[in-house]
């Protein structure tokens, strides 16, 4: 049979990635974006196996609808990939109320709604599913500007968690996919060689793709990943392991001024 997915935020580089992903192994594709030239020209990559929903999350019913919607024109659901998400630059100290309700309108309400609605589906025709949430290397570690979308991320991871916990028992999985640094060549957030330089170094010593990002998605919503759930996949080339990029805290010292601490002392930080 042939599997159906759900993608929002497929307009975008890695939204995109994922459906193509997705495609390649066989299956039937809902795209929903707010863009809809974006999302139908990302749709004539598939032919018939994909159809197209422009769609503005930050309505308070937008999310739960399109997954009824999707269910009922296209067959149940599957997967159900929340990849939409928005990233404006917001300083915590001049953050005003409408910016940080349409953050968390997209960012966090809508893949909770959605996941919501597809438990409700998915429960009453007793059939299993997989969620795969989006979310962000921001989720552990903010920076300026960043505050509100890394709380947001944050929050996401949780909510990822607390539906893994309550829905298991119905057999529908969520899991969440957390990118480090990725180029997309975005025209909503382009980034200059040097911002990239700075906030991409990792242990292996690249920035990630879409693809990568893509793969981890099919495999958790894969049978190999069967008896996962509420897991948060990093996936960010090490970044999460530490601060790779930053010099040594210990330099050599003249032992002849510095006492040695001795086993049972921490070191001072």
């Amino acid at each position: 049979m042939t599997p159906h997915v759900l993608v929002t935020g497929a307009a975008g580089g890695i939204g995109g990635a994922i459906a193509d992903a997705f495609a390649a192994r066989g299956a039937f594709l809902t795209l929903a974006d707010l863009d809809r030239d974006a999302l139908e020209a990302a749709a004539s990559r598939f032919g018939t196996g994909a159809a197209v929903h422009a769609v503005d999350l930050t309505g308070a019913d937008a999310a739960a609808g399109l997954v009824e919607q999707a269910w009922s024109a296209h067959g149940p659901l599957d997967v159900l990939v929340n990849a939409a998400g928005i990233y404006p630059s917001l300083d915590m100290a001049e953050v005003d109320a409408g910016a940080w309700d349409r953050l968390f309108a997209v960012n966090l309400r809508a893949p909770v709604l959605a996941t919501a609605a597809f438990a409700r589906l998915a429960g009453a025709a007793g059939r299993p599913g997989c969620v795969v949430n989006i979310s962000s290397g921001s989720a552990l570690r903010s920076r300026p500007g960043g505050g509100p979308y890394a709380s947001s991320k944050a929050a996401l991871e949780m909510a990822t968690r607390a539906a893994a916990l309550e829905l298991g028992s119905q057999g529908l999985r969520v899991n969440a996919v957390s990118p480090g640094f990725v180029l997309v060549d975005s025209d909503c957030n382009p980034v200059s060689a040097e911002y990239a330089a700075a906030i991409g170094a990792n242990p292996l010593g690249r920035p990630g793709t879409p693809e990568d990002i893509a793969r981890a998605v099919c495999w958790l919503a894969g049978p190999e990943a069967s008896w996962v759930t509420g897991e948060v996949l990093r996936v960010d080339g090490g970044s999460s392991t530490g601060a790779h990029h930053l010099p040594r805290i210990w330099q050599s010292h003249d032992t002849r001024a510095t006492a040695t601490p001795t086993a049972t002392e921490e070191p001072a930080r």
